[in-house]
């Protein structure tokens, strides 16, 4: 029997691909369902998929459906629960209402139950550069109100993906890997109201012990900024899959008759060569976003005052700042937090976003002036979802906290949340914010927002945390909108708001407030991951790191910084002449190198040492590289491995060259390799096979190195 294909009448499944995977959906059991999730195929024939039923079990084999239905009879964890007021309609079954609309690589469903008085919307697309996305969509068709305990699609993968791989982490030490074995039932939950430091909404699974350049993988990301819901489940005939979706709280969403909820976009890669083609996918697909900066608009390396001067405003200091920042290549200069209101401190101020007349006695005019004139654009720190009891807006407007009547609200960080979901406070945070926007030269704004979201209610009594998110986004393309040049970083006390709802509204992520670079080997590479590197705030801190106390080499911070958004988060008055010049020689190298770090192929290559950290970036034509192999700590042997580097073109001729300037790798052997010593030419292959060996370095140390194509395969 030969297969159907696309758009053949009467047809009930279809086969979309891009150049490198395929998604076969069918819809013959209503609930379209994905039989086929992984490489690429040409051709698909259904009748070999069809499972077996066993004994003492329902007469016909059960569904996994792209939404699990609780009636399918499927074992599995539901995505989609619910209920009317009086009990009934908890669990739907849905049919196709009408014929799919279906493309090569898109498919649109239309479901409904009639009895339930529910409709479906359900749309799959495999996007030309990698990823599959699940956008799913709940109508009460119904006559009363529907409340909704969840609505969360899922993607089946194979039985040969046994591992598992999850993220978590804490405040100053994000984005750190888990991986363990795929069996029974694997939840990441997220309750904070924001991403969190925690968790993060991203999962992968692979073959057994998937690496970064081997085996097959499956990930997934859910488009939403917070709380969540992860699950990976394995039931006992075998399937599995992945599903995502909004952790809803009780009685959060209830649906009038005729609206409509709208889960976050669920967004899926698979690869066949390991977790690093995984991540290019998901890094494509954010360089797709509409607001993220193309190539012709580099981003700017800035210099962040936080570190330098806290609290303290002195507009003489921080023009001298400014001059040095300029003199070391700075593009980008941004004042931090206390220059509004009553903010000398933590504990007031927040919400009264007015130029401190005590601290600025002539307005920002004269700091915006300066740095504008030195040929630098000036960015502003903002907290606009949060407000201070000891503030103006507080004492006028206490109900517009996202707390709840008759308890005492936690104070987190001595501020309470903003309810962002009210209009009357998006309105007054737009006019605020707009009017400095307007009055200043301002590029770019540092978002923040420093605490969970704890027993929050909206004005109605309901909890308020959906609403927040959705209002955050809302606020934030309105503001877009009014001021399309001005671009948005999401801080969150660092990396706390780090996923990719938040990047379709804002530029950067910083990506923690810890600027230890030994902790930040292993966050950027956490980060890579799931998110490309020009989004990742990566700043070179001081001497003395503080937020660890630990010290380490200028060489080894600079290094650490160069491969994401460069930025400095350090009072340079205090530096050296010698000092500076090692940093501009960095952002002179970043500056260079910026073409292909923030457009190129991420790599990280694994390598039998766990002390050493390799990566680097390979341009799309496999002409131009850079890569880094940081010794983080001791290793156990005399000489290094050889490391192998990975992404290359095989058959290409390489001229390899020892980048020294910022003398990032310290030497210290009685007798290093030839090459370090000038470009030594070398094939793709063998880079990538035997191997290039690297000298004796110190702990601390990163060895950077570039590739240059001399001859092309």
């Amino acid at each position: 029997m030969p297969p159907i294909t696309i758009g053949t009448p009467g047809a009930s499944w279809a086969l979309l691909s891009n150049a490198t995977s395929s998604l076969v959906i069918d819809w013959s059991r209503e609930m379209p369902r994905v039989l086929h999730w992984g490489a690429r195929l040409d051709h698909f024939e259904p009748v070999v998929t069809e499972r077996p039923v066993p004994r003492a079990s329902l007469n016909d084999d059960t569904s996994l459906g792209l939404v699990i239905e609780g009636s399918s009879g499927f074992g599995g964890r539901p995505g989609i629960e619910g209920h009317r007021t009086d009990g009934t309609a908890w669990s739907p079954r849905f049919a196709v209402a009408a014929q799919p609309v279906v493309t090569d690589t898109s498919a649109s469903f239309q479901l409904t139950d009639d009895i339930a008085g529910l409709a479906l919307s359900l749309e799959v697309e495999l996007s030309t550069n990698g990823p599959v996305i699940v956008r799913v969509g709940l109508i009460n068709t119904g006559h009363d109100s529907y409340l909704v305990s969840s609505l969360a699609p899922s993607l089946p993968v194979p039985a040969h993906a046994v591992d598992l791989q999850t993220f978590g982490g804490r405040w100053c030490l994000e984005f750190q890997p888990d991986r363990m074995p795929f069996r029974g039932l694997t939840v990441v939950e997220n309750r904070r109201g924001r991403t969190s430091h925690a968790r993060l909404p991203a999962l992968f699974c692979g073959t057994s012990e998937f690496s970064e350049q081997q085996g097959e993988v499956w990930g997934v990301q859910l488009a939403w900024s917070g709380n969540f819901e992860m699950l990976a489940e394995t039931v006992n005939d075998g399937r599995r899959h992945l599903q995502a979706g909004v952790l809803l709280a009780p009685g959060e969403v209830s649906l009038q008759p005729g609206d409509t909820l709208q889960a976050p976009e669920m967004v899926g890669v698979y690869s066949g060569a390991g977790l690093s083609e995984a991540s290019q996918q998901f890094h494509r697909h954010v360089r797709g976003f509409p607001n993220q900066p193309g190539p012709d608009r580099p981003r700017p390396v800035l210099l962040n005052t936080w570190e330098a001067v806290y609290f303290d405003h002195d507009v003489d200091t921080l023009k001298d700042l400014a001059n040095v920042a300029s003199s070391v290549g700075v593009e980008r200069f941004v004042l931090d937090d206390g220059w509004f209101g009553g903010r000398r401190d933590d504990t007031a101020g927040l919400g009264d976003w007015q130029v401190s007349t005590d601290v600025w006695p002539e307005g920002l005019g004269p700091i915006v002036d300066h740095v504008t004139g030195l040929g630098m654009e000036f960015g502003l720190w903002f907290e606009p979802e949060m407000v201070n009891p000891d503030s103006d807006l507080y004492r006028q407007h206490p109900d517009w906290t996202l707390t709840t009547d008759g308890y005492e609200p936690l104070l987190g960080r001595n501020q309470l949340v903003l309810d962002v979901g009210r209009t009357d406070v998006r309105e007054h945070l737009f006019r605020q914010i707009s009017e400095l926007l307007s009055t200043y030269d301002i590029s770019y704004i540092k978002w923040d927002m420093n605490r969970d979201v704890v027993q929050g209610s909206g004005a109605d009594g309901r909890a308020g945390s959906r609403r927040h998110v959705l209002g955050l986004y809302q606020l934030l393309a309105e503001l877009r909108a009014a001021h399309p040049d001005v671009e948005i970083e999401s801080c969150s006390s660092g990396g706390g708001r780090a996923d990719l709802g938040i990047l379709q509204h804002t530029e950067r992520i910083w990506t923690s407030d810890g600027n230890d670079a030994v902790d930040r080997q292993a966050m950027q590479r956490g980060f890579s991951m799931l998110l490309p590197p020009e989004v990742m705030g990566a700043h070179i801190g001081p001497p003395i790191a503080h937020t660890t106390a630990r010290h380490q080499p200028l060489s080894f911070r600079l290094a650490t910084a160069l491969f994401g958004h460069l930025g400095i988060e350090w009072n340079l008055l205090e530096t050296t002449a010698e000092e500076r010049a090692e940093i501009s020689a960095a952002v002179a190298l970043h500056k260079r190198l910026r073409p292909l770090l923030h457009a190129g192929d991420v790599v990280r290559v694994d390598h039998p040492e766990p002390q050493v950290m390799v990566h680097g970036v390979v341009a799309d034509d496999r002409t131009h590289a850079v890569f880094a192999a940081a010794s983080v700590t001791s290793i156990e042997s005399t000489v290094g491995a050889p490391i192998r580097l990975a992404g290359l073109d095989p058959v290409a001729i390489y001229r390899v060259s020892l980048l020294d300037q910022i003398a990032s790798a310290r030497l210290f052997g009685d007798k290093e390799p030839a090459w370090t010593s000038g470009p030594v030419d070398v094939t793709g292959a063998q880079l990538m096979t035997s191997g290039i060996q690297p000298p004796v370095i110190h702990p601390q140390s990163v060895l950077l190195f570039e590739l240059q194509a001399v001859s092309a395969g």
